[in-house]
């Protein structure tokens, strides 16, 4: 079994940062990628950012330059760093780990999520 969890949400005024963590537990073989996701309140789910083994990474265009995304491989763990957070930022954000189980065999596990609110 692999658990995925964050943290680092909360309440942060417009302007602010913000820092989300995501750890992935259990039987790894390894992760690839790793990434984070976002949904607005009766708006879906939509990509955030996500980082390959290697460390190449991908971004929503709306959001280079303001977010970005690493990771430690040794901790299976992933980040966010948040800046010049906008309202229109507040979301839940999610984190999403592609758990290699036996190569080439890959299967996706899913945090719980954890709220951003920007206030303006």
């Amino acid at each position: 079994q692999v658990q995925v969890m964050e943290s680092g949400g909360g309440l942060v005024q417009a302007g602010g940062s913000l820092r989300l963590s995501c750890a992935a537990s259990g039987t790894i073989f390894s992760i690839d990628p790793m990434g984070w996701y976002r949904q607005a309140p009766g708006k879906q789910r939509e990509l955030v950012a996500l980082i390959t083994l290697g460390g190449s990474t991908n971004y929503a265009d709306s959001l280079k330059g303001r977010f970005t995304i690493s990771r430690d491989n040794a901790k299976n763990t992933v980040y966010l760093q948040m800046n010049s957070l906008k309202p229109e930022d507040t979301a839940v954000y999610y984190c999403k780990a592609t758990v290699v189980i036996i190569p080439p065999v890959t299967r996706d596990y899913w945090g719980q999520g954890t709220q951003v609110t920007v206030s303006s």
